[in-house]
């Protein structure tokens, strides 16, 4: 049942992506061109969405302490910005606004069979492989 559930999320997630435009580089680009005339305000009325239905959702999970199948509730513990973060938000930022891709956008994409998704997925596990690979030693 926990692997239907989860699929069930995934394309949930994935069909208001596609819906939303998000899979589309040229649309998460035009939200990130703030000054060359082609700005696309609507990637952040889907951030504000998602946030509005994440947010009171987390903070009711938080404050009951466990899952709704009565698990340990179990978040990161880390909560402090440091150069580590940092470092990872210039480099996520960049590859977004670069390849109009962030993960699952690019997931998606690529499920579609789109060659530039399949290029950033592939270069999104290398990276992946290497901080794991850097964390171990």
């Amino acid at each position: 049942m926990n692997i239907f559930i989860a699929l069930l999320a995934g394309m949930v997630f994935g069909l208001g992506l596609l819906l939303s435009g998000m899979a589309n580089p040229a649309k998460v680009q035009g939200f990130l061109d703030l000054f060359g005339g082609r700005w696309d305000p609507s990637l952040g009325l889907v951030m504000a969405g998602a946030i509005g239905v994440a947010a009171p959702a987390l903070w009711w999970i938080e404050r009951r302490g466990r899952t709704l199948r009565g698990e340990t509730l179990t978040l990161p513990a880390k909560r402090g910005i440091d150069r580590r973060l940092l470092l990872g938000g210039v480099l996520f930022g960049a590859g977004w606004g670069l390849a109009g891709y962030c993960p699952g956008p690019a997931l998606v994409s690529a499920s579609l069979l789109q060659p530039q998704a399949l290029g950033f997925v592939a270069a999104m596990l290398v990276g992946m492989a290497l901080v794991d690979q850097r964390g171990r030693s």
